[in-house]
C-alpha cells in the first residue's frame, strides 16, 4: 500500500454568491488541472438568515453536474423542466445539467436560524456535455451509514466504501463521496484508488493527515511556549489536496474529526468557463451565450 502524501492544505475564501449569500469557497473558476473532475467546492454555512435568505435565483447551468448535501435547514428548488423540492437535513440531491437547464435554490434555515449544507461541481467530458438533464434526489434515509470497530462512521454518498454502496449512480465521473466522522485520538487509513484526483474537506474538530510513522510529530508543539494548546494541521474550513497513492492517513485531534472525501477519475480535456456554464471550447461557451439570448438555451 502506498499512503498519499498531503499536497495542499487550503483555508476557505469568504465569497458571496447568488442573490447575495455568505459563503465559504475551497477551490473553483480558474484551478482545475488538480482536481479534475471537480470544478468548485462551497461550504454554504451559516446561523444568521440575512446571510442566506435572498439564495441562488434563477440561473443556467450547461455542461456540468452540481451536487448539493444538506446538513441543517432546507433548500427549496425549482427548475425549467418543472421540478420542484425541498431538500432537508441529511438529504443529496445530484443535478446532471447536460444541454442546459434554468434552476434556482432558496435556503431555509432550521428553527433555530441555522442553514448548512455544501455543493460541489463535477465536470462531464465532451461527449456528455449535451446529455439530457436529470436529476436524483437522494433523501438522507437512502444514505447508507457504516460504523467500523473503533467508532469511525461513514456516510456513502457515492462509490463503494466497505462492502456498501452510496445510492447515487450513473455520474460520468464515477466519484466517491463520503461523509466520515473519525472519533477523538483515533487513527485511521482509508483506501482511495489510486488512479483518482481526491481531496478531503474538513468541517468539524481537528486533526492531521499525516502517515502515522512519518518522524514527524503527529501535533505541533509551541517551541516558544511549551503549555501553549498543540496546533493541528487542519481544522473547520481546510480544503487537504492529496497527491496519488492508494489510501490516505488521518488522525483524528481531542475533539475528533469530521470531513468529507472526495474523489474522481480526471476527465483530463480542455475546460472553457464562464460563470455555471462549462464547456471544452470558447466558441460553445459563444453558442451558448447566444442560446441565453435567444431563448434557445432550453433543449
Amino acid at each position: 500500500m502506498s499512503l498519499r502524501p498531503v499536497k495542499d492544505i487550503i483555508q476557505t475564501k469568504a465569497t458571496l454568491e447568488g442573490a447575495g449569500v455568505r459563503l465559504e469557497r475551497a477551490f473553483g473558476f480558474g484551478k482545475t488541472k488538480e482536481f479534475d473532475p471537480f470544478l468548485l467546492f462551497d461550504d454554504f454555512r451559516n446561523d444568521n438568515p440575512k446571510d442566506y435568505l435572498a439564495g441562488f435565483p434563477w440561473h443556467p447551468h450547461r455542461g456540468i453536474e452540481t451536487i448539493t448535501y444538506v446538513l441543517a435547514g432546507s433548500v427549496e428548488h425549482g427548475d425549467s423542466l418543472g421540478n420542484r423540492g425541498v431538500m432537508t437535513a441529511g438529504d443529496v440531491q445530484w443535478m446532471t445539467a447536460g444541454t442546459g437547464i434554468l434552476h434556482q435554490e432558496m435556503p431555509k434555515g432550521d428553527p433555530q436560524g441555522r442553514m448548512h449544507g455544501f455543493q460541489l461541481w463535477a465536470n462531464l467530458p465532451s461527449s456528455l456535455k449535451m446529455t439530457a438533464p436529470r436529476y436524483q434526489d437522494i433523501p438522507s434515509s437512502a444514505i447508507p451509514e457504516v460504523t467500523d470497530d473503533d467508532g469511525t462512521r461513514v456516510r456513502i454518498i457515492c462509490g463503494e466504501f466497505w462492502g456498501k454502496n452510496g445510492p447515487v449512480e450513473g455520474v460520468a465521473a464515477d466519484p466517491h463521496y463520503l461523509d466520515i466522522s473519525v472519533p477523538p485520538n483515533k487513527r485511521k487509513r482509508l483506501k482511495v484508488e489510486t488512479t483518482r484526483n481526491a481531496f478531503a474537506y474538513v468541517f468539524a474538530g481537528a486533526g492531521t493527515f499525516r502517515d502515522a510513522s512519518d518522524p514527524h510529530a503527529v501535533l505541533t508543539e509551541s517551541a516558544v511556549n511549551p503549555d501553549a494548546a498543540p496546533v493541528y494541521d487542519v481544522k473547520n474550513h481546510s480544503l487537504v489536496l492529496f497527491d496519488r497513492g492508494d489510501e490516505i492517513s488521518v488522525e483524528a485531534g481531542p475533539e475528533g474529526i469530521r470531513f468529507l472525501l472526495v474523489s474522481g477519475k480526471p476527465i483530463e480535456e480542455p475546460v472553457a468557463w464562464y460563470g455555471p456554464i462549462v464547456m471544452n471550447t470558447n466558441q460553445q461557451l459563444r453558442e451558448a451565450m447566444a442560446e441565453l439570448q435567444s431563448g434557445t438555451f432550453i433543449k
